[in-house]
């Protein structure tokens, strides 16, 4: 893979126009400074050799400068490993990097794309990033998958982009370097510059497809958000949440969406989306649609309380701009945790309930439902009757569920007439060294 790519190509192809400034050429790391996607930016550039510690004093220079200067930096990763003659010296400068990366994470977007071998303290930073993109052929890994399989522990696919992409680490996964390079410069135009700069702003087309009930997670998305302008983030993770960065009405936002049921995985892909745009101030559209969290026992084992917790904090504690769409069920828990928005828009047709209306009234109606003849149609009956009276978009903008209802056909107006009521939203969080939600 190494021998493949091709560092003046990659570059021409991130920089708009081709046009850079090299910084210290010399070495297995080297740095550039320009322009991508409209917007200044430098990227780091491994050459496929060992790096020493040196060579990871550049980059931790280069991220001091970045955040000095407000600007996104890129990284493209292509490293065999560290330079193991130079024994522990290695090992303190990558705790370096990683104290670097760690210190500039929310300040300016740091993008990772991964080209050819990205292992070890390495895969850590990539990890770190705000964004990883790998290409097809690169391989990002903790252990080597020759080493595993010599151990018995024989994965198909292992340190692959696929396997990435699926463990949730590859936000994107690109068919080429080229590609890849590409998709850096077109989310760093999307991104702000860094954390005190507001939302970029673009020309755009309105959506060809209206907005209707029932609609898969991104069909939902693409009838409110620009004509063309979703940049979907995880894709092969958590496939029941659809978050992607996109525009509406021209302004740059990140749209969560939700599908029919919420597993655990689906929620860490939502919690770490809607923290990025927080971290950047990019307002959230949050469209809620679901069943709500996966009723299982298993799930909630395997981390499905400990995440559904961390996404409901997430989006409580977020000072962005908050905007979320009661498009179908949001019933207890889900609505909780999605609707912790600034302006909650219910469409009429939706369902906002503490509890499903079935349940509801069984407990409700209990000795009506038991006198009667028929007790399934006379629940359902008083089911149906409890989700218009109770639960419509109407109801719940009587209740404060909601602050605000509308028809299908008026989604995308009121969700552009909120995010512009947000516009000039300022608001700050307690004083305190930070948060202790789940993590």
């Amino acid at each position: 893979m190494a021998s493949k790519i091709n560092q003046k190509e990659i570059l021409a192809r991130f920089y708009d126009d081709g046009v850079c400034t090299a910084l210290f050429e010399q070495g297995a790391v080297s740095a550039a400074f320009g322009c991508a996607g409209g917007q200044q930016a430098y990227t780091v550039w491994q050459n496929g050799e060992a790096l020493g510690a040196k060579d990871v004093d550049k980059v931790v220079r280069l991220l001091n400068l970045a955040a000095e200067t407000g600007c996104p930096v890129v990284t493209f990763y292509n490293s065999v490993g560290a330079k193991l003659a130079e024994g522990l010296d290695a090992l303190t400068a990558s705790a370096k990097l990683n104290a670097a990366v760690a210190k500039v994470s929310g300040v300016i977007p740091q993008v990772a794309v991964v080209l050819g071998v990205c292992g070890g303290t390495s895969a850590l930073a990539a990890a770190n990033a705000d964004v990883c993109i790998m290409a097809e052929g690169a391989e990002l890994f903790f252990t080597p998958p020759f080493t595993s399989a010599a151990r018995g522990d024989k994965v198909e696919g292992a340190g692959s982009a696929a396997a990435a992409a699926r463990a949730g680490v590859a936000s994107i996964v690109a068919a080429t370097a080229a590609e890849a390079a590409e998709a850096a410069a077109h989310l760093v135009g999307l991104l702000p510059s860094n954390n005190l700069a507001g939302p970029a702003c673009f020309e755009f087309e309105a959506p060809a497809a209206p907005f209707k009930a029932g609609q898969a997670p991104e069909k939902a998305a693409a009838a409110v958000v620009d004509a063309g302008s979703a940049v979907e983030l995880y894709a092969g993770f958590g496939k029941n949440v659809y978050t992607a960065l996109a525009t509406i009405a021209g302004e740059a936002v990140g749209v969560v969406a939700t599908g029919e049921k919420l597993c655990h995985n689906c929620v860490v892909k939502a919690s770490r989306f809607v923290r990025l745009c927080d971290a950047f101030g990019l307002p959230v559209v949050t469209i809620a649609a679901t069943e709500g969290f996966v009723p299982s026992a298993s799930d909630d084992i395997a981390g499905g309380i400990r995440e559904a917790a961390r996404l409901a904090g997430t989006y409580a504690d977020a000072t962005t701009a908050r905007v979320c769409l009661l498009a179908g069920k949001a019933v207890g828990p889900v609505y909780t945790a999605l609707a912790a928005a600034d302006l909650k828009i219910a469409v009429r047709g939706c369902v906002v309930s503490p509890l499903e209306p079935a349940a509801a009234v069984s407990v409700l109606y209990k000795e009506e439902i038991d006198a009667a003849d028929n007790i399934v149609s006379a629940t359902n009956a008083k089911a149906a009757a409890y989700a218009k009276d109770v639960c419509s978009a109407d109801a719940a903008v009587a209740a404060g569920a909601a602050d605000m209802a509308c028809d299908a056909a008026g989604v995308r107006a009121a969700v552009v007439a909120a995010l512009d009521m947000l516009r000039t939203k300022r608001a700050a969080r307690l004083p305190k060294k930070h948060g202790n939600m789940a993590l």
